[in-house]
């Protein structure tokens, strides 16, 4: 794998167009925006691919958390056939591993065809063994062909999508009537929102809603990052009551779909319904926008994020994620469901909050 003089820009071809029995080669994305935007033509025109293969995060997993970035590509007749985003995630906490991509709910090889996805799986197991993590991760959105006898999975996550309308009305009774109720609640209670351009609301009402969950807290400079590297198509939504911020989400954009990724609601959310009201209007606004699908991300099985969506009548979908051993005997249980870290989970919801603003970002970039 290395880098290597790529052929001028070409039109992306439409995913899986390319003839089967053309010669492949593997790459590595250089640094370039030039390459950026020729990788990004490929996923915005890739039906596989997802927010999570944009070459952005190569910049976010690099600068945002000091991990080294292998994002693979297979390219036949001078065009890229298939991409696969790496990145090393290496902690003393919980072993070494290298992943398609840590901090993000979907990831895997995109593209086509099998010839280009089998180069790809070839060249990353190989960096894999390179590299000596424990394991190699997909996170696949849909369920891959090469997920076979020799890979590992386990029914931990669902992501939760349902198709948006136009008309603000079908979307509203779109939701079962008890969650509607809710909503209505909010709307009744004058709650109303606004798109931020800065993180000053955000993230205090962000920090505060995960430690009360015990979950160490993203850097605020991740945020500002996510928003330098992916503009537009990112943004704050922040809901008020009166001139009280009461709840806040940024979320992503990528061709017709809005995924609503990093939320959080203050104390008084609840008796409000702000929180509530918050998703209802980042399906209102991303409707108008011209999103006809609302991706509500990944939950485990058993949480109330769970129960939450479910309540807004999504149905869960089962994340096929894949794992490899590579060095490792068995794969790391890292989820707040282990017993083991429940009293961690405990103890971190005692912290002030300042300290625990502090110290989260150093535990957190270990996790991915």
């Amino acid at each position: 794998m290395h880098e290597a003089s790529l052929p001028p820009d070409l039109p992306a071809p439409p995913c899986g167009s390319l003839p089967p029995r053309a010669a492949v080669a593997v790459r590595q994305l250089p640094g370039a925006a030039r390459e950026h935007a020729r990788w990004d033509a490929f996923v915005a025109a890739c039906p596989g691919a997802t927010f999570f293969h944009r070459a952005g995060w190569q910049t976010v997993m690099e600068q945002g958390f000091g991990h080294d970035s292998y994002f693979l590509y297979a390219e036949q007749d001078g065009r890229i056939a298939a991409v696969l985003p790496l990145a090393h995630v290496r902690s003393r906490l919980f072993g070494s591993a290298l992943v398609a991509l840590p901090f993000c709910v979907y990831g895997g090889i995109a593209g086509g065809p099998d010839g280009a996805r089998q180069a790809l799986d070839e060249a990353a197991q190989a960096l894999a063994r390179r590299l000596g993590v424990g394991h190699l991760e997909y996170r696949w959105r849909d369920a891959p062909e090469q997920a076979g006898a020799a890979w590992l999975q386990r029914p931990l996550y669902a992501t939760f999508r349902r198709p948006l309308h136009l008309d603000d009305e079908q979307n509203l009774l779109a939701i079962p009537r008890k969650q509607r109720a809710v909503v209505r609640k909010g709307i009744a209670n004058g709650l109303h929102s606004a798109i931020d351009h800065d993180l000053d609301r955000f993230y205090p009402i962000y920090a505060d809603s995960v430690h009360r969950l015990g979950t160490p807290v993203f850097a605020r400079r991740h945020f500002a990052l996510l928003r330098s590297v992916f503009g537009d198509a990112c943004d704050i939504l922040t809901v008020y009551h009166g001139v009280q911020a009461q709840a806040s989400v940024l979320a992503f954009y990528f061709r017709d779909e809005v995924l609503p990724y990093y939320g959080g609601g203050a104390l008084l959310a609840r008796s409000t319904g702000a929180n509530d009201f918050m998703y209802w209007e980042v399906m209102r606004r991303a409707a108008a926008r011209g999103c006809r699908l609302f991706d509500f991300g990944r939950s485990k099985l058993g949480t109330g994020a769970w129960d939450f969506k479910k309540n807004w009548g999504f149905v869960p979908q089962p994340l096929p994620y894949a794992y490899k051993l590579v060095r490792a005997t068995a794969l790391p249980e890292v989820n707040p469901l282990n017993p083991r870290y429940a009293l961690f989970i405990r103890a971190w919801r005692r912290l002030p909050l300042p300290l625990a603003n502090l110290l989260g970002p150093h535990i957190v970039r270990q996790l991915g």
